[in-house]
C-alpha cells in the first residue's frame, strides 16, 4: 500500500503545482459551468462524468477527454489545468470523468480494463464519448485523451484499445500500456513504478496491438510529459512509452527534432519536425512527479488550437433575456490586485487557488500598445510567505519582494498580447499587487 499513498500525495503535489498554461492572446470571458451528465450509457465501474461547453463552441468542435490523477476528480482537473480556459478560445468540448472506487485511482491494470471491450473504466470512458457525439457536431478527427500520472497511464491504455476513436493523446508522468497490468486484483504495480520493467519497442508494440486484434488502421499520435527525478514512476518509464508508441506508429526512435520549450526542460520529436509529430516527448531535468506542465502546448499537440468558436453555441440552452443589451453590462474584473492597463510598457494581475499553509499563483502578463520584447513582474510577499517552485518564469529571491522575469520562449508579446508564469508558496499569498515592467 505504500507505494500507492505515495503516488496520491505526489499526485496532488503535481496538481497544485502544474497549473499553468502559457498563451499569447487574451482570453474571452466564459459564463460557461461545468455541468454534471448522468445515464451517459454503459457504465460497469460507476464512473462519473462532468461535461464542460464552452459559451462559444466550434462550428465543429474537438473533443477532449481529460483525466484526473489518482485522489483526483473531473472537477479538480476542469479548476486546475487551463484545459477549460484554453476551451473558451478555441471552441473545443471538455468531458472530465471522475473515478468513484475508493482509491480514486483508474483502472489500468485489469485484464478487463486492457482489451477492447473487456469492460472496467474504459469502458465508461466510452460511452461518454459516445454521449457527446451524440448531441455535438464533434469533428470525428479530432477526439484526443490527456490525463496526469494515473490518468496518464489511463491515456495509453485508451490510445490502445479505442486506437479508431483518439487521433493523439497526452500523457504526463506517466507509464506505457499494459505496464502496470497485474493477475491477482492489485491496482498497483511497484515493478512498473520502480523503473524495473523495461521491453524492447517490438514487445511494447505488440501489448498495444493485441489491445485490438486485427486493427489495421490509423493510430493515434502521442505526447509524453515526465521529470527526470520522479520516484513514484520511475523516469525509466518516459523511455519506455517513447519505445512503445514510435513503435506502434512506425518510426524511428532517433529523434527528428530536439529543442527546448521551457526551463529546464527538452523536447524532442519522432518520425516528424513539426507541432504535431507522431511521437513527441517532453522531459524536465531535475523535477519530480511535479512536472510543470503547460496546458497550450498539449493543446497545440492535439491540433485544437486552430479552430475559431462560432456564436451561438450548437445547441444553446438559453438566449438572453434582452438581444439588444449585452448580456454583462455591469461585468467587474475578476481580480482587484490588477495593475492599470498598459499603455506603453505592461500590465499584470494575479489570482490565487489557496490551501491551508499554501497557495498556487497565476500572473497574467498583458503587453501594452508597444509590444514587449521581455518583461518583470515585481511582487511584495506578506510576512511569513516565501516562494516554493516557479514555473515559466525565472524568480530573483523567494520572499519580500520578488521579481520574475520571463524565460525565452515568453518574452516577447506583441501589443495586447497575453502570456501566464505560475508560482507555488507557503502561507499566505493574500493581497499580493504585480507591478510589470517591460523591456
Amino acid at each position: 500500500m505504500r507505494p500507492r499513498i505515495a503516488l496520491l500525495a505526489a499526485a496532488l503535489a503535481t496538481a497544485l503545482a502544474t497549473m499553468t498554461a502559457v498563451v499569447t492572446a487574451a482570453t474571452p470571458a466564459s459564463a460557461a459551468t461545468l455541468t454534471q451528465v448522468t445515464n451517459f450509457g454503459t457504465n460497469p465501474t460507476n464512473l462519473q462524468m462532468h461535461l464542460y461547453v464552452p459559451d462559444r463552441v466550434a462550428a465543429r468542435p474537438a473533443l477532449l477527454l481529460a483525466l484526473h490523477y489518482c485522489s483526483g476528480s473531473g472537477p479538480a482537473v476542469h479548476s486546475t489545468f487551463g484545459l477549460s480556459t484554453l476551451a473558451d478560445r478555441y471552441g473545443y468540448i471538455v468531458i472530465y470523468p471522475s473515478v468513484t472506487r475508493s482509491s480514486k485511482c483508474w483502472d489500468v491494470s485489469s485484464p478487463q480494463a486492457l482489451r477492447r471491450g473487456g469492460g472496467s473504466d474504459p469502458v465508461g470512458l466510452k460511452s461518454m464519448i459516445d454521449y457527446v457525439r451524440n448531441r455535438y457536431p464533434v469533428d470525428a478527427n479530432r477526439i484526443g485523451v490527456a490525463g496526469f500520472s494515473s490518468g496518464a497511464m489511463m491515456t495509453n491504455v485508451m490510445a490502445g484499445v479505442y486506437p479508431d476513436v483518439f487521433h493523439a493523446g497526452v500523457s504526463s508522468s506517466g507509464v506505457p500500456f499494459g505496464c502496470f497490468a497485474t493477475t491477482n486484483g492489485s491496482e498497483w504495480n511497484s515493478e512498473c513504478s520502480g523503473g524495473r520493467i523495461v521491453r524492447t519497442p517490438q514487445q511494447w508494440g505488440d501489448l498495444v496491438r493485441n489491445a485490438y486484434p486485427g486493427y489495421t488502421g490509423k493510430r493515434p499520435r502521442m505526447q509524453i510529459w515526465h521529470g527526470t527525478t520522479d520516484t513514484t514512476l520511475s523516469y525509466v518509464n518516459f523511455g519506455e512509452q517513447i519505445k512503445q508508441w514510435t513503435n506502434v506508429l512506425g518510426v524511428s526512435q532517433t529523434p527528428s527534432a530536439t529543442d527546448y520549450p521551457q526551463t529546464s526542460a527538452t523536447r524532442t520529436r519522432y518520425g516528424g519536425t513539426g507541432g504535431t509529430a507522431p511521437v513527441e516527448a517532453i522531459s524536465f531535468q531535475g523535477y519530480g512527479h511535479s512536472i510543470p506542465f503547460d496546458a497550450a502546448q498539449a493543446v497545440r499537440f492535439l491540433g485544437f488550437d486552430t479552430a475559431s468558436p462560432t456564436t451561438p453555441p450548437p445547441n444553446p440552452t438559453t438566449t438572453p433575456a434582452n438581444p439588444t443589451t449585452p448580456p454583462n453590462p455591469t461585468t467587474t474584473p475578476p481580480n482587484p490586485t490588477t495593475t492599470p492597463p498598459a499603455t506603453g510598457g505592461c500590465s499584470a494581475s494575479v489570482s490565487l487557488n489557496s490551501w491551508t499553509g499554501g497557495f498556487v499563483a497565476t500572473v497574467k502578463v498583458t503587453a501594452g500598445s508597444s509590444g514587449t520584447r521581455g518583461w518583470t513582474v515585481s511582487m511584495t510577499l506578506p510576512g511569513g510567505t516565501s516562494v516554493t517552485g516557479t514555473w515559466s518564469a525565472s524568480a530573483s529571491g523567494s520572499s519580500g519582494t520578488v521579481r520574475f522575469t520571463n524565460v525565452d520562449y515568453n518574452g516577447q508579446l506583441g501589443a495586447g498580447q497575453v502570456t501566464e508564469f505560475g508560482f507555488q508558496g507557503n502561507g499566505s499569498g493574500a493581497g499580493m499587487t504585480p507591478t510589470c515592467t517591460a523591456s
